[in-house]
Order: structure tokens, then sequence, then C-alpha cells
């Protein structure tokens, strides 16, 4: 089905904010080694779109990924997942901002033992609201004012404004004038609109580097001996424990207990009863971050 101009005038702005974004992404990738996955074909996956899929088997298409160890043959470990969207109505942020988190939060929680870094790129007009539900859940939001978007196009003599009385010759004229622009002038809009709000995006970026580029502190291990043991009430366990003696010979292992603690003060657990679960659980640690140090208490 054809979509009306005033749709395809929306997707317009929306790569506008996607070339805006890609740039900073490609030289943040670049420094610190990692691969950026974008729209477009890659031999490591089927299709154009960037998609990954949560536990429970729900595929997300998603703008950007930051992986580390990724090449375009092979997918690499997901450090950042990354949304660009624009709205032009508050009416639509909310719906919006619930779209981002429906995508991100499965595939964060699918991947937790490498906690991605959670990112939004918004422009146009947000609420507060909105804004604020996507920071509780520890987003970084970067936000594009609407007028910002307005001054961006404006480099390339284009009004990009709009509002519920803009009839559709308006939006076809202003589509057809952003078709027939060179790849170079489209580009020009996005770094005005990156230069624009570079304060926003320095702050992005700076939230980026903290997650993605974090290094451990300590890794401590608790190995867990001997049997575990019921009681049907507080009196009788109390009991089990007065009575335990602590100084008993060495009992099975149960189960090893780890905790992964990075400098910034991110912890990820693991409980795990076998020795070869709980070597698999720290290898990927041993490659994405190397710099691990023996835990003293």
């Amino acid at each position: 089905m054809a979509l009306s101009p005033s749709h395809k005038f929306g997707q317009m702005i929306g790569d506008v904010l996607e070339i805006a974004v890609e740039p900073i992404l490609s030289d943040f990738a670049k420094e610190h080694s990692l691969f950026l996955d974008k729209k477009g074909t890659r031999p490591a996956r089927n299709g154009k779109n960037v998609s990954w899929k949560d536990l429970n088997g729900n595929t997300h298409d998603l703008d950007f990924v930051l992986e580390r160890g990724g090449t375009p043959a092979k997918r690499g470990v997901p450090v950042a997942f990354i949304e660009a969207a624009w709205r032009r109505y508050t009416k639509h942020s909310r719906n919006k901002v619930q779209e981002i988190q429906g995508a991100i939060m499965p595939l964060c929680e699918t991947h937790s033992k490498h906690c991605p870094f959670k990112g939004a790129v918004l422009a146009g007009v947000f609420t507060e609201g909105a804004l604020n539900q996507l920071k509780s859940l520890g987003f970084a939001v970067a936000y594009f004012p609407y007028e910002t978007v307005i001054k961006a196009f404006s480099v390339v003599g284009i009004d990009a404004t709009s509002d519920e009385q803009t009839p559709d010759t308006e939006f076809e004229k202003k589509f057809r004038k952003w078709d027939a622009l060179t790849a170079s002038d489209k580009s020009k809009v996005g770094k005005e609109l990156a230069k624009l709000n570079r304060d926003e995006v320095r702050t992005f970026v700076e939230a980026m580097r903290k997650v993605t580029m974090r290094t451990v502190k300590n890794v401590r291990i608790l190995p867990l001996h001997g049997n575990a043991v019921e009681w049907v009430n507080v009196k009788d366990a109390i009991s089990f424990i007065e009575n335990y003696r602590e100084n008993s010979p060495s009992l099975p292992i149960d189960r090893y207990e780890i905790q992964v603690i990075y400098m910034n003060g991110d912890k990820i657990t693991g409980d795990f009863a076998t020795k070869d679960a709980a070597i698999e659980f720290l290898k990927p640690y041993n490659v994405l971050l190397p710099e691990v140090s023996r835990a003293t208490d």
C-alpha cells in the first residue's frame, strides 16, 4: 500500500535523524574497536534490518547495535542497543517510547550478563513524561527539539515545518525537493542537526562510553559446599544453625556463586551448579574485559 505524503515526509525526517546519528556511532565504534551494525546488507544476518531475537524467540528490529568482536561476517557480543525516532506531536510521543522500550528491554534481559547500553535519540516533540519514562528504565536519551530539526533542513532550503492542517500537496512538494538532493547535501542536514544539538550528543556519547568501555574491578567467587536442608518451621531452622558444625570436614560442592563487579558499581551475578557452567559464564568477560583482578575479600 502506498504511503501517504505526510507519512513519507515523516520518514524523510526519520532518515535525517539516522544520518545525523550514524557518523557519531561510527566514530565511536572505530575509536573503541567495536562493530556498528546498521540497516543494510550484512553477511552475518538475513535481510537488511538489524534484527535480534530475545530469550522468548521474538524478533526485534533496531536502528543501531554496537558489538564487541563483531565483523561483517560474524555477529559479536551486543554492548549497545540504540533506537532513533522522530515524532511531530506530543500525542504520539508516549506510544513511541513504549515501542522503543518494548524492543530494547527484552534484548537487554536476554543479554543481561553483558549489561548492554540502552540508548534513544529522539527528535521533534516529546513530552517530559515520555522522556522520563525511558530515563527511569536506565536509557540514555538524546533529545533534539523540533526547532533544531527545522533549522537543520533550512541549510538546504527546505521548509520542514508542518502541522495537522498542512495539505498533502505541500508534503509532496517538500519531499520532492528532498528527494532531488545529492547524498552530500542530505548529509549536510544530518551534520547540522547533530551540530545544533552538540551538548545532547556529547552527554549521550559519554554515557555510552561509561557503559560499553567499563572495566572490571574484581570477580568474587563463593564455592558453596554441603547439602541443602529444609525445615517446616523457623524454630527448627534456628536450632539447626545453632548446632551446625562449621568446622566439619569438607562436603561435596553444591554450587558456585559469582559476582562480576565493575569499576562504575555495576554488578552481574550468577549461580551455577557445575564448574563448567561457572567457567562458561566467566569466559565472555575474559574476552571483553581482560583486566580482571583477583578478589581479595
